[in-house]
């Protein structure tokens, strides 16, 4: 079974940014801010999301934060100030978070 999934990146190097992102969208999430994804996921995919994600990084340096959300839980988020941005966000994407 699927779930939400917010995954939320702070990356140093450029070039790592920039795979940790196509890696997510690989995975099917979608951009929601410039180091933030949503998306559903199964698991087993999250599992490997993570663990691609972690040979990519510095450790150190780097942070990536997966959170999963059943539907319930992400139903009761709060939005304070500006929405999503809409030039990175997709159609597919509002249809979920509305």
């Amino acid at each position: 079974m699927s779930q939400l999934v917010w995954v939320v990146y702070d990356v140093t190097s450029d070039r790592v940014r920039k795979k940790v992102a196509d890696l997510c969208k690989r995975y099917g999430l979608y951009r929601v801010q410039k180091s933030v994804f949503l998306g559903k996921l199964e698991k087993s995919r999250l599992d490997e999301l993570a663990l691609s994600s972690e040979k990519l990084i510095d450790e150190t340096t780097d942070s990536v934060y997966m959170f999963p959300l059943c539907e319930s839980d992400f139903k009761r988020v709060k939005l304070l100030g500006h929405e999503f941005d809409r030039e990175l966000v997709q159609d597919r994407i509002r249809a979920v978070v509305v």
